[in-house]
């Protein structure tokens, strides 16, 4: 009887970057099912921290959509209108699916009589033309959108509109127009509710690196988006991020200790995904320069050599400057002085007690609140940096940086 042939599979690719391709993406398998699933029946808020693999997630689906699903993809970040966010629907949807976008503006009369041969034009041109034909587009952004849905549900075939960074155009929204950031809220949410997304053809996924929540409940518009379905992006697992070190060290013909991958999610700490993949990009490349067995101290000095690198130090420094975006004074310097404090911890942690005291000592005298209102304000804070990724709760009472990379980082830079 032949034997049969063993054939080796290289592994994927190092992602430093870039989006994750669709074949290359790990251990996200149950979850895009369970989000395809909860899809269906409801409209879903997916949340993640910058560099955590949301945005792959996303490429997922648009990439493989499910049965019979007309998928499109926008990243909303800069955008400062809803009808800029309409019409890039718009226009993504021609893009990616033009047939179906022939059939949706048959019946978009008013369309199809200002813009003559609209299926005619280039990639490119829709947008600009459309802004040529409705000098008042933005004015009629309500009437717009309608139609929009309404053709869209037309169609025959179930829709998905996959929304990333949404709190970042709401918060360009807020600084421009709260009166509008208001408006588009109750549209939106009325939009989502009529009909049901049970009984709906469309359906929304709506993404953010920052806490949606957070920054609507400091505008008192929480309830605009209480319809959603929060599905937060899981951590990589412990034997995950030994798997992914294994698998792309070992697939490469890199010999090492078996204490190496271990040694690589200690570090870690609570892993972003794009961090881990860096780290081990550079372990790859030190044994390609001096070929050897690696070993865990290998690990530690490649660990030292990352966080003081070029390559990291755009990625890590948007954390820091990140929170002048979000985040207010008082908050902010009280969040910096809280992670200051953090950074020069030891494995334990500091206490819930501790960060408090230092919460309250950056209140200017004459100025401290009541202690009821330091106790609300503390609790709200401590629980947007975790929201946000920055400090995880280790044990009951103790709290630390979420990042083994980024504490390191910020000790070095920011003690």
């Amino acid at each position: 009887m032949p034997k049969l042939a063993i054939v080796s599979v290289p592994p994927p690719d190092f992602y430093t970057g870039a989006v994750i391709e669709a074949e290359d993406l790990r251990f996200r398998g149950p979850f895009i099912a369970d989000l395809w699933a909860t899809l269906r029946t409801n409209h879903v808020l997916l949340k993640a921290p910058r560099r955590c693999g949301k945005t792959s997630v996303m490429e997922h689906l648009r990439r493989n959509p499910a049965k019979d699903h007309l998928v499109i993809y926008e990243n909303v970040q800069d955008l400062t209108h809803p009808a800029d966010m309409l019409l890039t629907i718009l226009d993504t949807f021609r893009d990616a699916h033009p047939t179906a976008f022939r059939t949706l503006i048959k019946g978009w009369k008013g369309l199809v009589s200002r813009l003559p041969k609209v299926e005619e034009l280039d990639v490119g041109e829709f947008k600009m033309k459309f802004r040529e034909h409705e000098h008042d587009y933005r004015a009629q952004w309500r009437q717009h959108g309608d139609v929009l849905l309404a053709q869209l549900r037309t169609l025959g075939s179930p829709v998905l509109i996959i929304i990333d960074e949404l709190p970042d155009m709401l918060l360009n929204l807020s600084q421009e127009d709260p009166k509008l950031l208001r408006d588009f809220l109750s549209w939106f949410r009325d939009k989502r509710t009529n009909p049901t997304p049970k009984r709906d053809t469309i359906h929304w996924l709506l993404g953010g690196s920052i806490n949606l929540s957070t920054t609507l409940d400091g505008m008192a518009l929480l309830d605009r988006i209480n319809d959603l379905e929060d599905l937060p992006l899981p951590d990589l697992k412990p034997a995950q991020i030994e798997t992914f070190v294994t698998e792309m060290l070992g697939g490469r013909g890199v010999t090492f200790e078996k204490q190496v991958p271990a040694r690589v999610r200690k570090l870690l700490g609570r892993p972003i995904p794009l961090f881990l993949q860096m780290l081990t990009q550079e372990l790859h490349r030190s044994w390609r320069m001096k070929p050897r067995k690696l070993k865990p101290a290998d690990v530690d000095a490649e660990f030292d050599r990352f966080i003081t690198g070029t390559s990291a130090q755009d990625k890590l420094q948007h954390y820091y400057t990140r929170l002048s975006k979000y985040y207010r004074d008082p908050a902010l310097s009280q969040a910096h002085a809280m992670l200051n404090h953090l950074c020069v911890s030891g494995e334990e942690g500091v206490s819930d007690n501790a960060l408090r005291q230092i919460f309250d000592g950056t209140c200017a005298l004459g100025t401290l609140p009541p202690v009821h209102e330091r106790k609300r304000l503390y609790r709200q804070l401590l629980r947007d940096l975790e929201n946000d990724f920055y400090v995880v709760e280790t044990s009951a009472g103790r709290f630390d940086f979420a990042s083994g990379i980024m504490k390191a980082w910020w000790r070095k830079y920011y003690a």
